[in-house]
């Protein structure tokens, strides 16, 4: 499957924290859907994230503003249930 072409199957609404959850927090908060619209948009390998924690430290934004973000968890339990999880 090429890389370029992957579009999401399905979505689901994320039900409680976990680091997955935070790190797709992060990308929406920056205007993607996930790490694989990220990488496939700015034509990056490798995203920034802290070596501590693994959460994603600063993206690029489309309109090529950056967001950075802190080493702890920034995606509150209020915050939760907006996450969207896609299925390719």
């Amino acid at each position: 499957m090429a890389s370029s072409d992957m579009k999401p199957k399905s979505i689901s609404r994320a039900k409680k924290w976990s680091d997955e959850i935070e790190n797709l927090y992060r990308f929406q908060q920056a205007g993607y859907r996930d790490e694989i619209e990220y990488k496939q948009v700015k034509q990056v390998a490798m995203v920034d994230r802290w070596p501590e924690t693994g959460y994603v430290k600063k993206l690029q934004r489309r309109d090529n503003t950056f967001y950075y973000y802190n080493k702890q968890r920034e995606c509150e339990d209020k915050e939760v249930h907006k996450v969207k999880i896609y299925a390719y």
